[in-house]
């Protein structure tokens, strides 16, 4: 059921993930190509081969040959008000990004096509649900980030009808000392300036960046793993619990919290996704057989802010 691929391209293998990801599949002795749009100037680990791409399309000829596609890259969401423009950039990171890459395959010989893509989505796909579980099976809610992970594992499933074995893994926050959410509000806390968000009540789903990666890794090598993945931690927290325990963490009270109005006055429609609620489960991976190495927030927290 498992087979070790030999060559990997990843996209957005200098972020945040994919930096973690790159130095696991080389201890693996797996090859790697990196997607990047300086290649003469990206800095990557000896032996990565680096591929350009204008961070949509990569040509047929650069995947040929590679046992596995694994799309991470995307703007980034939480980066500022939603004008039009942000919203284009953020579409055109992940749904045309997606789209492309799959016509690249579909251009390809069978016989030369990766045998499996690993396409990134989000646990933005449930949209502000309250205290539901939710599994898989869980239909998409409303809202921007639901709307557009609807339509970017859409894009992924394509690359299905090619032969290829595609798996969508809904990402949730991803704890991870080196940047992302947890950097950012570490260095609130530590400064005395965190606190609990709206309520504090709404679930946030959030996984180790190791297990991530481990998740990833599975999906690679595991032909049982495709279709929608939840890429969760199996024990959701609410931003209260987040609050007390990052405080912890770093030693620091969390005096300051910040109720919605001034949420929705300072980031306007993005803010729903902020304050809404996500009890995302990873049912898939469970039933996989997936084995987390971390699965208490308290852990993850120790893990990266040590």
């Amino acid at each position: 059921m498992s087979e070790q691929p030999q060559t990997v391209l990843i996209t957005g293998a200098t972020g945040l993930v994919g930096k973690r990801l790159v130095r696991a599949l080389l201890a693996d002795r797996c090859a790697v190509r990196a997607a990047t749009r300086t290649p003469a100037n990206a800095r990557l680990p000896a032996g990565v081969e680096a591929v350009a791409w204008d961070g949509v399309m990569i040509p047929s000829a650069r995947i040929a040959g590679c046992d596995a596609l694994v799309h991470l890259a995307g703007e980034a969401v939480f980066g500022g008000l939603l004008t039009k423009s942000r919203r284009d950039r953020i579409y055109a990171s992940r749904i045309d990004s997606t789209r492309a890459l799959v016509e690249s395959i579909g251009r390809l010989p069978a016989a030369e096509r990766p045998k499996v893509f690993v396409c990134a989505s989000a646990v933005g796909y449930y949209g502000d649900r309250g205290d539901e579980q939710l599994p898989e099976s869980a239909a998409p809610g409303s809202g921007f980030l639901a709307d557009l992970c609807v339509a970017w594992e859409e894009e992924a499933r394509a690359a299905a009808a090619l032969g290829v074995r595609t798996v969508s893994l809904r990402i949730g926050i991803v704890l991870a000392h080196e940047g992302g959410a947890l950097a950012t509000l570490a260095r609130l806390f530590r400064l005395g300036l965190g606190g609990r968000v709206g309520s504090g009540a709404q679930w946030v789903p959030w996984i180790h960046v190791d297990d991530l990666v481990a998740m990833i890794i599975a999906a690679l090598r595991d032909e049982r793993w495709s279709g929608a993945v939840n890429a969760v931690a199996p024990n959701p927290a609410t931003n209260a619990d987040l609050t007390r325990e990052l405080a912890r963490a770093v030693r620091r009270p969390a005096l300051l919290p910040a109720p919605a109005f001034a949420v929705r006055a300072a980031l306007g429609d993005i803010a729903t996704e902020i304050l809404g609620s996500r009890r995302v489960i990873p049912a898939r991976a469970t039933e996989l057989g997936f084995r987390f190495r971390i699965e208490s927030l308290e852990r993850a927290l120790e893990a990266e802010l040590r």
